[in-house]
This record gives C-alpha cells, structure tokens and sequence, in this order.
C-alpha cells in the first residue's frame, strides 16, 4: 500500500478534524470578540499549523509502522504468489490487523482442511472407477471370445448378427479403455516410465488391434517408414494409447465414405525429432472447428454425423503429450481427409502438472 493510499483511506478522518478545528476556532473568536477581544489572524494561522503538524505526524508514523504488514497483504496478491504465504502473515500493530491476521489463518486452515477431504474423496473415486473398469473389461473378454467361436458356425444371417454384437463389444471396450486412461491421468507421474520406445513396431501393435475395424469398414491401413526401427525416448504405454486414439478417430470418422479408403500411417525422423503421421481419407473437419479439437467433449460437426463421438479422443491425446513433452499437430480439409503429427522431441521433457 502507497502512502498515497493511506492517507486516501484515512481522508474521511482527516476532513472531519480539521471541520471540528474551524468549528472550535470559530466558537472561541465569537466568544472573545464579546469580551471585544479576538484570536487575530496570527494566532488562528499558527493554531492550524500546529494541529495539522500534528495530525501529519500521526499518520506519518502510523503508516511507517504498519508498511511492513501492509506490504505482506500486498505479496499474497501478487500473480504467482503461493497459498501458503497466508501463513506467514505477521507484524500485526492494531487490532484491527491482528484480526485479519487470524480471520487469514483460520481460512487457511479450514480450506486445507475442505480440500483434503476433497482430495480423498476424489481418491475414493478414482480408485472404483479403475476398479470397475478392470472388472468390466472380463466379460468384455468373454464376450469377444464368445462371438469368435460361434462365428465358425453358423449361417449369414447368424454371422451379421455376431458381426454387430462384435463392432458394440469394440466399442465398450475402447470406452472402459479410455474411461481407465482417464483416471490414471489424475496420477500421471506416478503411472509413467520413459525409455527408449521402437515407433513403427508400436505403430502396428496399434493397426492390428484395429484390424477388424479396418476389415470391416473397407479402410486398408499402410505403414511407411524411412527405417525398419525408428526409436524414440518416451514411456511405451502411454504412447500406445496416444497411437490408438488417432488411429480410431482416423477408423471413426473414415467410415461414413463409401469404397476403399485408405489409412497412411508415416514415421520420420530427423536428429531433433521423430514425426508420426496419421493421415486419412475420412470427412475432414470443419475449419471453424479447428481451434477447439483439443477441447473435452468437443465433437464439432463431425459429432452431428458420427454418433459415437465423444470430443475426448483428442483430448486426452493432448493432455498426455504436454505431460510427456510430445507435441500434436492437426492439419484438414472438409471432405478430403485428416492429418494428426505426433511430435516426439530427442530430448524429452517429462511434465507432471495436470
């Protein structure tokens, strides 16, 4: 706080003294010049002189003493500065300030308390979300083993059924998979494990999970690769799953064209950096939805046209390459296709913030 402002906070005070002080003055003149006597200019001047000297003292001192607590309050406003800096709250000289300083501690503390709970509860959560989810993934499993077995027999009509009962069962497990990513991302750093990842061998694991997707919806998946082994620094199992949403996004939103599509998956690398590429032949995206694809739960225009579209694939794409120091890129256009860079620095920076 300026003195500037002090003294602005103080102004109402200050009016009123001086007020009293011409109002007295003015009484004791009256007073004398009965007596046919008077204060005489003079003595009024020197009277007002020294009752201001004196009040300008006053709040000189006062503000003297009190700058180092205001300067405090002034630091816990500052941008960046830290909660914990309401503890350190202290100088406290009137009683005034001695009560903001407890009222500061006491919210403090009752906050902290609150956000615990907060804190254990979402852990509680968290905890049977995964729970659930690992427990859903079993029947999901039978299911898939089910329909294989009694796909080998059977007539049409019986394998166009067991086809569409298999493409559904694809879809619940892909949301419990990513039902389960997301909750591991509240706890990322402790969920991670950096080291040296082989690209393009990743990059198939990913296609032939998707194999039947792409059977099923004419799209012919094609790897392309300046090496037979492109590696990369960065943790295998997150990577996997940022692979696995482009990958069904690129399915996703590629089977509302007719005939065969195609499905390039590029890997380059240079000595900064390796590039992945995900391009397919699918719709395209809107230009004005450009902006807001890695926005949760936006879907766009494309999310009128597929029905499946949960505005999360990217989403938490992007949340796990910030976190992994990876960059993602997006280039479309309307009715042509899409093109998804995933960026792998050489030196990567593992980011635990969420």
């Amino acid at each position: 706080m300026t003195f500037k402002s002090f003294l602005v906070d103080r102004i109402g005070y200050v009016a009123i003294y001086l007020f009293n002080l011409l109002l007295v003055m003015v009484v004791v003149e009256l007073d004398l010049r009965g007596q046919d006597a008077g204060l005489g200019r003079e003595n009024m001047l020197y009277i007002a002189l020294l009752s201001v000297v004196g009040v300008a003292l006053y709040l000189v001192v006062d503000y003297v003493r009190s700058r180092p607590f205001h300067r405090q309050l002034d630091s816990l406003d500052a941008p960046g500065a830290e909660l914990e800096n309401a503890l350190r709250l202290h100088g406290a000289v009137t009683r005034e300030q001695q009560a903001m300083q407890r009222l500061v501690a006491d919210s403090y503390g009752k906050y902290m308390e609150r956000l615990e709970q907060y804190k254990q509860q979402q852990e509680h959560h968290q905890t049977f979300v995964r729970q659930w989810v690992h427990q859903m993934k079993t029947p999901v499993s039978v299911i898939d083993l089910l329909v294989q077995q009694a796909d080998r027999g059977g007539g049409e009509e019986t394998k166009t059924l067991l086809a569409s009962i298999q493409e559904e069962n694809e879809r619940l497990a892909h949301g419990l998979d990513m039902m389960l990513h997301t909750a591991r991302l509240e706890k990322f750093e402790l969920d991670v494990h950096v080291k040296r990842v082989e690209l393009v061998q990743a990059i198939r694991s990913v296609i032939n999970e998707h194999k039947k997707a792409c059977i099923r919806y004419r799209i012919f998946p094609k790897i392309e690769a300046g090496a037979e082994a492109v590696w990369a620094e960065t943790d295998e199992k997150w990577i996997v799953f940022v692979l696995g949403q482009l990958v069904t996004n690129a399915i996703k939103y590629s089977k509302p064209k007719e005939g065969v599509k195609t499905l390039t998956v590029t890997v380059r690398e240079t000595e900064d950096e390796c590039r992945v590429i995900v391009k397919d032949e699918g719709i395209g995206i809107a230009e004005q939805d450009m902006p807001r694809l890695f926005d949760a739960f936006f879907t766009g225009e494309n999310g009128r046209r597929v029905s499946e579209s949960t505005g999360m694939g990217l989403y938490l794409a992007k949340q796990i390459c910030n976190r992994l120091g990876h960059r993602l890129e997006v280039a479309s256009v309307l009715g042509e296709g899409t093109s998804v860079t995933l960026i792998v620095p050489r030196q990567t920076v593992i980011h635990s913030w969420t």
